[in-house]
Parts: structure tokens; sequence; C-alpha cells
């Protein structure tokens, strides 16, 4: 590994030579690290690797942006925010490291030993030592929080908070629950298999021990389609059309990644902006189709916008309704990327009903610009409020990625 990898911070080497030297040890799946791979068999005889895994399985966690923004969805998702309990800066530096040092490993297709010790707790949970990578990302951001509460700079890093960083104003129709809103850190985990998300989410809440503690947690969901299909939401509609509108270089510059005057770790870092929203399944369910496609201003099965014959055809605002969602979306004027995803609860024990609905999850490089105009006129005029509530909210600011040997924040806290 050159020096200019290594100077920022700890290596993927040196933490795995730390780690064999106290015992701990790793266990790297088949993903053709060689020289990790040697470090990691002295630590135990036999080491841990998932011979199922290959190359297909794993997505990088290093380079100019973080996977798990414009990364195609996997088909699980864990959402977590997190309270930092620690308020010097070296500690926070420590639950960050450990957190990177997991992410790296994890992403990898690796998983730390249970250990040698049949006395203490295993150094893994374990329940993906035979699983592959299964294409899991992670993607870190940083709420208001993170960088000041109540003008308190807790970490002497008050001055380098992005422009756009501030919770979502309350809208009209929101009922938004505080305790599943906002958070200091923010931690999206995707993957093709649930076991291995919820694995990389645990181990995030166990490292993190008596420095953070864990807020709110969402899981979701989004339909497993083939040949690169949009998905469907819970109402039946496909839902994140409009992405294919920005899905280039180009595109992506203009609307996901954060501009030059945004503090320098912001460089190929984002916005994302979190809202939980409840359908109510059962009222929806009692609609007629004209009055479902009318909500929307598209047909359900094609998904083609009332007007025109394919999904991907350009709408016409005039053809819809005059309060449907896609209609007030389009007049907007404002793009953005949507990554958002199905989920169940379970149900409601005041009414009985299903408590399901959407994770609305969006990237943009200007949520005061592309979203919160946007967000404010549906939620005033959309006929879809009908059949919606907003319960949850969030916004945290995504850094740009890391270069192997940095750790997630490093940019903010070192620089």
């Amino acid at each position: 590994m050159d020096s200019n990898k290594k100077k920022d911070g700890i290596s993927r080497l040196d933490f795995l030579k730390m780690s064999a030297s106290v015992g701990v040890g790793l266990a790297i799946g088949a993903s053709g690290m060689a020289a990790i791979e040697k470090v990691v068999a002295p630590a135990s005889k036999s080491a841990n690797t998932t011979g199922n895994d290959s190359s297909d399985d794993r997505i990088s966690m290093y380079g100019e942006h973080q996977a798990g923004i414009i990364t195609p969805q996997q088909t699980y998702m864990y959402l977590a925010s997190f309270r930092l309990m620690v308020n010097d800066r070296s500690s926070l530096i420590k639950v960050l490291r450990d957190w990177t040092r997991f992410s790296d490993l994890s992403t990898a297709g690796g998983t730390m030993r249970t250990g040698d010790n049949p006395l203490l707790p295993p150094s893994d949970t374990g329940e993906t030592l035979d699983l592959p990578a299964s294409k899991l990302t992670v993607t870190f951001g940083f709420g208001p929080s993170f960088f000041s509460v109540d003008g308190n700079d807790r970490f002497g890093i008050a001055n380098k908070i992005p422009l756009y960083l501030k919770d979502i104003p309350r809208m009209p129709s929101d009922k938004i629950d505080p305790l599943l809103s906002g958070g200091d850190v923010c931690i999206q985990v995707c993957a093709e298999d649930q076991q291995v998300a919820f694995h990389a989410l645990r181990n995030f809440i166990r490292l993190s021990m008596g420095s953070a503690t864990l807020n709110w947690m969402q899981e979701g969901f989004i339909s497993g389609g083939s040949g690169g299909q949009t998905p469907r939401n819970l109402f039946g509609f496909k839902d994140g059309t409009a992405n294919n509108l920005h899905q280039t270089t180009d595109g992506y510059n203009d609307v996901v990644w954060a501009g030059d005057n945004e503090p320098d770790w912001m460089r190929g870092g984002t916005y994302m902006a979190y809202r939980k929203v409840r359908m109510f399944l059962e009222v929806w369910d009692r609609s007629s189709l004209s009055d479902q496609e009318d909500t929307f201003g598209r047909h359900k099965e094609s998904g083609a916008a009332y007007g025109k014959k394919g999904e991907f055809d350009t709408p016409d605002p005039s053809q819809m309704p005059i309060a449907s969602h896609v209609r007030l979306a389009k007049e907007s004027k404002q793009l953005i990327h949507r990554r958002g995803y199905s989920y169940t609860a379970g149900v409601d024990p005041r009414t009985g009903n299903v408590d399901a609905g959407l994770l609305f999850i969006s990237y943009q490089r200007n949520p005061e610009e592309q979203l919160l105009p946007m967000l404010k006129m549906m939620q005033s005029k959309d006929a879809l409020n009908e059949y919606v509530s907003h319960v949850a909210s969030g916004m945290f600011a995504c850094p740009g990625g890391l270069r192997e040997g940095q750790y997630i924040g490093q940019n903010i806290l070192e620089s």
C-alpha cells in the first residue's frame, strides 16, 4: 500500500495486523485480497471464508462517492439513526474509525472471528459466517446536531456545517413523531440478503456501545423485479420513474452531488432526505381503479402518465387531474434522486389497521431548492394526502467517498 493511502488514517492492512495481534482475528471472504488473507490466516488455523462469494457480490466502499446513493437499489434496507453519547473529539473519532473498519470488512465479504476464548463474548455476532457480501453497501450521513446542539459546538466543527443542512420544516399535513426523526448520525445499510444487511447494522450498534445509542431504526424492502424495472410501492404504482431523467454523469452532477460552494468535505457528497410515510392501505384498497389512477396521474399497470403509452414517455401535466401526485411533482420543475423502500410494521393496536407504507429517501445537491418547495406544495395540494400521513422526518449530509485508509468523517474532524 502506498504512503498516500496510509497517511490519512489506519490502513486496512494495519487494522488486520492489529486485530490478529490481540487475538481477535478476522475472516475475509473469497475476495481475492491475497495480502489480507495472509495476515488473517495466522490468527487461527482455519480462516472463515465464504466460498460462494464472488466479485459480483461485492460493492467497494471506496471511491469518489459513497456507495448506496446512485448504486442500483438492493432488495433490503435498514435505516438507523444514532445519538452520540461522547462529547470529545477523540472519542468520536474512535467510534467512527470502528464503524469504518467494520464497513470495510463486511462490504468486502468478511466477518470478524467468533473468538478463541469461550469465556468472552464473540468478536462478531456470527449470522453471516457462511454468507456472501450480497452487494452490501453502507452510507453514512450527519445530521445538524452532529455539528452543534442549541448553540453548543460540541466537537469544534460547527463552522464546517454544510450550507443546506437543517431539519426539514414542518409541512401542512405533517404528523411527525420526534422519537422517529432526526439524529446525529444516520447509517443506511442495503443488501440483497436481509440477514447480511441486519448483521451489519447489528454490529454498528454493538461497536458503538457506550459511545452512541440507537435513536430509531427502519426496515425496508422493494420488489425484486428483474431487468432493472422500476419498483412498485404498496399502492401498486411504480415509484421512482423520474430517476430515468438524470441517470448520467452530467445528470448526477446537476441533481445529486454537492456544489463547489460547499465545504471541502462535501465534495462528492450529497444531502439525504428521509420521510416515513404511513399508507392507509384499508382506505386505498376500497377505492376504485379510476380514483387510484387519478390520484397519481398515471396508469397503474403500465406506469405511463395520462395521455402517454410508456412509463418513460415525457408526461404532459395538462393531461392529468389538477391535484394529482405526478402533475404537482412535474410542475415543481425540480428533480431529486429517489431511493425509497416499502415497510411493514405489524398492526396499529389503536385501529386494528396494518401499519405499512413508504420510507421515502431522496438524495439531492440542494434540498432547499429541489425538495422543500416540492414537499410543501404537495403536502398542501396533493390528492394523495387523503391516503397517507407523514410521520417521521430527517435531513443528513453525506460526505464524499473515502480513500482506502481514511475513516468516515475524517475530513471534517482532522482538516
